[in-house]
Parts: structure tokens; sequence; C-alpha cells
């Protein structure tokens, strides 16, 4: 069963503030001064009010986890943010130029079979350690 509206996923922002504070355990006024310092940026609705989604308020709890277990402050835990959002990036870049160089390999081998089917068999192989003996008539006496 989803637990999300029809059409949503767990990057849609669904959660009011009030209901995304209770969520994460912080308060409303904590998720405001988040969103104002960069940790955590929800969606905002045309009127401006926030709206936070699932992967928002699991950012939330572990922002908190971070400052209260760890002892990370926000400057800290920030960076950490930014730090794995680049990891994020660099792995789903690897993973499409991964996909891009399988086809890329996929045709280059398509273009070599094409190229030896088309051969016309013309040519005999020749192995350099294949020695060359040359026949020469001995004179009669």
């Amino acid at each position: 069963m989803n637990p999300f509206p029809p059409g949503a996923d767990e990057d849609t922002p669904v959660f009011v503030i009030s209901v995304a504070a209770q969520l994460s355990g912080l308060h409303a006024q904590t998720l405001r001064s988040y969103d104002r310092l960069g940790l955590v940026s929800p969606g905002r609705t045309s009127g401006g009010g926030r709206r936070y989604s699932v992967r928002d308020i699991a950012l939330l709890k572990e922002v908190q986890r971070l400052s209260q277990e760890q002892g990370v402050n926000l400057a800290g835990i920030k960076r950490i943010i930014e730090l794995e959002n680049q990891v994020d990036a660099l792995r789903d870049e690897v993973r499409r130029l991964t996909e891009e160089l399988a086809h890329v390999h996929a045709a280059a081998e398509q273009a070599a079979a094409a190229i030896h089917k088309s051969y016309r068999h013309e040519l005999v192989p020749f192995r350099q350690e294949t020695a060359l003996v040359v026949w020469k008539p001995q004179r009669r006496r």
C-alpha cells in the first residue's frame, strides 16, 4: 500500500509545518530556523507556506541526531549535508556514465561485427613465426 497521496512520492512536499514538526519531534520554530539556515529547505505553496516531504522529515531527524547525539554544530551539519548531496550527484553521474559507456561499447561491438561480416575472405592470415621455404631446383650433372 502506498502511504502517499495519488501521484506523490517521498520527495513530494505534502506536510504543513505543524505536522512536519510533530513527525520529526522538533518545534515548528526550529524547522523555520533550519529553513533560514539552509539546512532543510521545504517546498513552498503559491502563498509561501512551507510544505515538507517525507525526505525532508528524515533529514530533519538526521539534523537533530547529528546535533544532539554527535555534538556537531549547525555549520558542520550544513557542510555534511552539502557533501552528502555532492556524493549523491557524483553517484548519479557515475551511474549515467556507466550506462552511456555500456551503450557505446555495445555500438562498437556491433560495428566491429558488421565490419567482420563484410569481409570477403580473400585475405589469408599469415603468422610471423611461419617459416618460409624457398625451393631451388638442383642442377643436373
